[in-house]
């Protein structure tokens, strides 16, 4: 059996939750407010511009979400309703397109989501060893498997 968390395990665990969620949080509401993009739209969008050029298959898009393909499929509905992307059925499956709208809603958004995570996280981190900070989030974002 796994021993509980010690005060200091439970200390790191909530600063690490709670400042990871407001930076996020803030960032996405700062977004929403300039461009009325949520944070999974501005994902999204953002995905397919940078990772494919505009247009990826939806189990690409749903794998570099990390998301599973029933939640995708449904936040593509909203935005395919609002005219932000489109979908087409292809050899290989689904692909997903940005439109012009979606483009536009993108290239107003990065300015916002550039000054928001500098506001949030690269101004409020200034002094302190930014090369060790990368290595722990790297760490900590890699895959990892309890070791038994």
């Amino acid at each position: 059996m796994t021993a509980p968390l010690s005060e200091q395990e439970q200390l790191l665990w909530h600063a690490w939750k709670i400042a990871a969620d407001q930076v996020r949080q803030r960032v996405a509401e700062e977004i929403k407010t300039g461009t009325g993009l949520s944070d999974p739209d501005f994902g999204i969008l953002t995905r397919l511009v940078e990772l494919g050029g505009g247009e990826l298959r939806q189990s690409d898009l749903a794998t570099s979400m990390q998301w599973h393909r029933s939640r995708l499929s449904h936040q593509l509905t909203r935005m395919e309703q609002r005219g932000l992307l489109g979908r087409r059925s292809a050899d290989a499956g689904v692909h997903v397109q940005i439109t012009d709208e979606g483009r536009d809603a993108v290239r107003a958004a990065r300015p916002i989501h550039a000054a928001a995570v500098r506001r949030h996280l690269v101004d409020r981190t200034d002094g302190i060893d930014r090369a060790t900070l990368m290595q722990v989030l790297e760490r900590l974002a890699q895959d990892s498997s309890p070791s038994r």
